[in-house]
C-alpha cells in the first residue's frame, strides 16, 4: 500500500515525516521525498497493508496537508526507479529531479536541502518554508 501527495511547503513535509516517526501502527517500507520548483511530492510505502479505519484516518490526514499527486510519466520512472534499487543520484541524473530522501522517515536530509538550497539563492522561497 502506497500514497502519493504534493505537498506545497517544506514545513508540511517534515510534518507527515515527523508524524510517520511518531506512529508506532505504521510499519513504513520507505518514504521518498522529491522537491520541485512549484512544491514537494511525497510518496510513502507501507510494509504491511493498515486496517480501513487507520487508512482513513491517515488519508484525511493526507488531505488536509496535500493532495493526492497524479504523476507524470518522468516522475512514475524516476519514483519506480528508486524502489527498484537504483541510486538516488542517478536517478537525479536520468529524469532531471531532485531526490531530497528515499529510505526511513527522516527530516535530517529535508532541513539539510532546505538550508543548502537557501543559502545557494540568497533568500527562501515559500516553497522552503
Amino acid at each position: 500500500m502506497y500514497y502519493l501527495y504534493f505537498l506545497a511547503n517544506a514545513s508540511l513535509t517534515l510534518r507527515v515525516n515527523e508524524h510517520l516517526l511518531n506512529s508506532p501502527h505504521f510499519s513504513v517500507e520507505f518514504v521518498t521525498v522529491i522537491h520541485q520548483i512549484d512544491g514537494w511530492i511525497l510518496r510513502i510505502k507501507l510494509d504491511d497493508p493498515i486496517s480501513p479505519e487507520k487508512h482513513g484516518d491517515f488519508t484525511a490526514y493526507m488531505n488536509e496537508l496535500g493532495i493526492p499527486y497524479e504523476p507524470d510519466i518522468r516522475i512514475q520512472m524516476a519514483l519506480w526507479s528508486l524502489e527498484t534499487g537504483q541510486s538516488p543520484i542517478e536517478v537525479m541524473r536520468r529524469y532531471q529531479v531532485a531526490v531530497v530522501s528515499h529510505g526511513d522517515p527522516d527530516k535530517t536530509d529535508i532541513e539539510a536541502f532546505r538550508r543548502q538550497f537557501t543559502r545557494g539563492l540568497g533568500y527562501c522561497p515559500e516553497t522552503l518554508a
